[in-house]
């Protein structure tokens, strides 16, 4: 999601032994299913709850990004601690590099940005929790000093720019264990909420295939790394449907990965129905099969359609042993016109949660640092404070369903 001050829309490594590998008469009764499914299943199953640091690192001021371009306070080791304390396992840490880049052809990253990015990272990631670093704000057309644009006609150098950016980025953090995921692009599409579009999506899928094989090339852990690629815009239907898909090869990886087993890891967001989770009005703010009022209730968009989406995304890459992660989700507040409303939102949360761990996949709440109307905050980012604990247990309580 791309939110600015106004508008809020914008691994450990675990191979768990097979234990037929292990038991005599065993292993020859093992199928590639079998096999893959311990990689995956393990890395959704400690990534646990996740939480999105939104609007700093991917924030920014005429195309320079800074993360208190949007008026939060700077990010520091105390917040980071109150969001594990919450519970959460997981932190995504979203990030535009912008006109931090220098000309081509090295496209050198601002070495004081590169600095601040591994820093906040190594907040969470020194504190035991997984960490997913991407590339965030860089490719909407909105956003001054972007230029990772799928229908520009520049692709050659757009390509080139975006294999040396995440050249430099990976060669930082090859180091890290498997608790740190790097994730290719967000939101990526051409601007339109309609279909997909050519060649629109084949250069989507050419970033995707770029970043694999950049990051693998570095070397160290990066060669066995968890790495999250998308679709367009991270929608699910545009992924796991006939519109254009294409899952990069992992032909550079780690030869101690068994070929039975997978390293890519499928990312898509999760907002429906948008006119409970993000319109900016109080029409409808109640969710669920709980809800009272159904003038306050969306005509779509319920527990079955978020079963069926879920369900499509394990069926197309979960049960062949990519794990899927539901990078955003969230609702905004809309207690201001109903009161009622913040038992909606955590009931939505706790919903998405459990019907992601249900299908294999884990999640990642959206939060942007707004608390209040239209807010998506669970913490005070001045005080590391919660602000949301009722949307916070829900949340914890989907984990354990």
């Amino acid at each position: 999601m791309l939110s600015h001050a106004r508008k809020l829309k914008v691994v450990f490594f675990a191979v768990l032994s097979v234990v037929a590998a292990s038991v005599p008469g065993l292993a020859g009764q093992a199928s590639a299913e079998t096999a893959v499914k311990p990689a995956a299943s393990q890395i959704v199953a400690d990534m646990g709850a996740g939480w999105n640091l939104g609007n700093q690192l991917e924030a920014s001021v005429n195309g320079v990004p800074g993360e208190t371009a949007w008026g939060l306070p700077t990010v520091t080791q105390a917040l980071i601690d109150k969001v594990k304390a919450a519970g959460f396992r997981t932190i995504r840490i979203p990030v535009s590099y912008l006109n931090s880049i220098g000309p081509g052809p090295d496209y050198t990253v601002n070495a004081a940005w590169l600095n601040r990015i591994q820093q906040v990272a190594d907040y969470a990631y020194n504190r035991g929790m997984y960490v997913l670093v991407n590339m965030h704000g860089d490719g909407y057309k909105t956003v001054n000093g972007s230029w990772l644009i799928c229908d520009s006609s520049a692709q050659p150098a757009i390509k080139a720019k975006y294999q040396k950016v995440w050249q430099q980025v990976a060669t930082r953090f090859r180091s890290y264990d498997q608790h740190l995921i790097l994730e290719a692009m967000n939101e990526e599409f051409d601007g339109q909420y309609g279909n997909p579009t050519q060649p629109c999506y084949s250069n989507i899928n050419a970033y995707d295939q770029i970043f694999v094989d950049t990051v693998r090339k570095t070397g160290g852990t990066n060669s066995s790394r968890w790495l999250l690629v998308a679709g367009w815009n991270t929608n699910i239907d545009y992924t796991t449907g006939n519109y254009g898909f294409v899952l990069p090869t992992d032909q550079y990886r780690s030869s101690s990965i068994p070929g039975s087993e997978q390293r890519l890891m499928i990312s898509v967001h999760y907002y429906s129905p948008w006119d409970f989770a993000g319109d900016e009005n109080g029409t409808i703010t109640q969710w669920g099969r709980g809800s009272t009022n159904p003038a306050r209730k969306s005509t779509w968009g319920q527990e079955d359609y978020l079963d069926a989406q879920l369900k499509a995304v394990h069926d197309k890459f979960v049960a062949k042993g990519y794990p899927a992660v539901v990078g955003e989700y969230g609702a905004i507040d809309k207690s201001s016109s109903d009161s009622s409303s913040n038992r909606y939102r955590a009931d939505f949360a706790r919903a998405i949660v459990s019907t992601a761990k249900k299908y294999g996949a884990s999640t990642v709440y959206w939060d942007n640092g707004a608390n209040g109307q239209y807010g998506f905050g669970l913490f005070d980012r001045r005080s590391s404070t919660v602000t949301h604990q009722g949307i916070i247990d829900a949340i914890m309580s989907g984990v354990r369903s």
